[in-house]
Order: C-alpha cells, then structure tokens, then sequence
C-alpha cells in the first residue's frame, strides 16, 4: 500500500505562464518533479503532472499541465504537495532514510538501555533533527554521525550517544 509523503510546498506564482516556485521538503527533488511525475495537493483529491522543471537562482521552478496563467499558479500558493511511495521503497543511499522509518523507532543508548522512542523528524537548515520522547519530556537530538551513530530500521531502533543533558536533564551545579 502507497505512503503519502511531503515533497514540497508552493510558495508563489513564478512568470506569466502557470509556473510555480517549489519549496523543498525532499533529498530527491528530481525524482519528484520530474517531468511527467505527479504530485497531488495535500487534503484533495487533485493531482498534478510535471509539465517543466527547473532550478533557477537557487530555487525549484515547476509548471503543471493544466496551468497555464499566472493567477491559476497564484491560486496554489500555500499548498503543501504529497507524492505517493510505495511502503517498500528506501531513498538511493545507504545512510539515508525517509521520516516515516525513524518515526516511531526504539530509541537506545549504547548499552541497550531504552530510553524514548522517535516522535517526529524535523528538518533545520543545517541538519534533520529527532524529536525523541523520553520520560523526561520531549528531546531534540541532531541527525548526525557522533550523536545517532546507529540507525537500525528492521530491528526497530536507533541508538544515541550517552551525553550528559542529551537525553536528560543535565545537572544544574554551579560553580564558584
């Protein structure tokens, strides 16, 4: 069965011709917009065909069939755009992963003790971020090698560093 997936969001009319300007929320973004791909509009039943596809001044500038003035890409502006995957389908890398593997993983320190599980994946500028649910509350921890320096999907699991105040509240002592 097919998973939803974000794969961007329009964020505004782009020349006199229908196209639009995409922001990102994919690794793969010429897989996505590929010409002839599609892509539906979150919340609808409507789909839309990749007619063009191209990257201009740092930016991802789509034209979908069927839209062909500016005020019919204007009328997009703000929708989020989902691409269907099938549940099997893993990203080109090897150390990559699509948010819905890690959410809802076992999270473990390096000893094998449990401490949380994975609630969320957030995207920064600079890294994703694991939002990771703990008995102490929810944690942000980076995505990176030296913090998560385990990632298992078919056991279920990931297991982060034991730092003091990654996953706790570290001890507030003073000093003098």
């Amino acid at each position: 069965m097919p998973a939803e997936v974000i794969v961007g969001r329009v964020v505004k009319a782009h020349g006199v011709r229908g196209d639009a300007v995409i922001e990102l929320h994919t690794d793969e973004p010429k897989r996505r917009f590929a010409v002839g791909s599609s892509v539906a509009v979150e919340g609808t039943k409507r789909r839309l065909t990749v007619r063009t596809s191209r990257h201009q001044a740092g930016r991802l500038v789509v034209g979908f069939d069927g839209l062909t003035t500016r005020e019919a890409a204007e009328a997009l502006v703000g929708a989020v755009l989902v691409a269907e995957v099938p549940d099997d389908e893993r990203p080109t890398g090897d150390d990559e992963y699509y948010d819905r593997q890690l959410v809802g993983l076992t999270v473990q320190l390096g000893d094998g003790r449990i401490v949380g599980q994975v609630a969320d994946v957030m995207h920064g500028p600079a890294q994703d971020i694991l939002v990771i649910s703990t008995d102490a509350g929810e944690r942000l921890v980076p995505f990176v090698d030296a913090l998560v320096p385990s990632v298992d999907v078919a056991a279920g699991r990931i297991t982060v560093a034991d730092l003091p105040g990654l996953l706790d509240d570290a001890d507030d002592t003073e000093v003098s």
